[in-house]
């Protein structure tokens, strides 16, 4: 599968390296490809991987996975928004605007209107992206979606990490998945849990 992403930060990092090396066509979209973090990024994929400008890594994708801090949400979708028409968009972000107005994950319907919209790898932390292993189980990666091709998808690219996926329905509840998120960072940061820590969905055998 083609897949653009956008962010060359911790998350974006651990995805599309995960993803490269699971097999997937795997172009980091950064705003300065020769940039020394980009750069460093590239080699952790072990040649695995591709960097491109924003706009020539979304050109060519299936799956465009958008990574990049809140406050840089609206400047990227205003840059890509055009070329995401048709493709699908997980939107992997937390609020970084006033959740009140909604789901950020809805309110990126707006800026993005063309795309396939789905909210997914969000409730966790990178180092869990990296490893979603914990003993003899995995991480719980739950997905939100309105578009059934893209929950099998997003469910597939989970699975190809090593999660285990669990679809948390339509993209009204991707506010859940941003509370999800918020919970576990009042754990790992406020409860002084640390980052390794992680949440398991478990089901009792009737």
């Amino acid at each position: 599968m083609r897949i653009a992403v956008i962010g060359t930060g911790h998350v974006g990092g651990a995805l599309g390296t995960g993803w490269a090396r699971a097999g997937h066509d795997v172009i980091f979209g950064a705003r300065d490809p020769k940039a020394a973090d980009a750069q460093l990024l590239l080699s952790k994929a072990a040649g695995k991987a591709k960097l491109a400008s924003i706009a020539d890594a979304v050109a060519g994708a299936e799956v465009v996975v958008l990574a990049v801090l809140g406050a840089a949400v609206a400047d990227a979708l205003r840059e890509i928004g055009s070329k995401l028409s048709g493709k699908i968009l997980i939107y992997c972000t937390n609020p970084g605007v006033d959740s009140s107005a909604g789901s950020e994950g809805e309110q990126v319907t707006k800026l993005a209107p063309g795309a396939k919209l789905a909210k997914a790898f969000n409730t966790t932390g990178f180092e869990n992206m990296e490893n979603p292993q914990y003993g003899d189980g995995s991480v719980t990666m739950f997905y939100a979606s309105d578009d059934a091709n893209s929950k099998k998808v997003v469910h597939r690219l989970a699975k190809d990490l090593g999660f285990g996926p669990v679809d948390a329905e339509g993209l009204s509840q991707a506010h859940a998945l941003e509370l999800l998120a918020f919970f576990w960072s009042a754990l790992a940061y406020g409860q002084k849990m640390g980052r390794g820590i992680a949440f398991r969905l478990l089901r009792r055998d009737s």
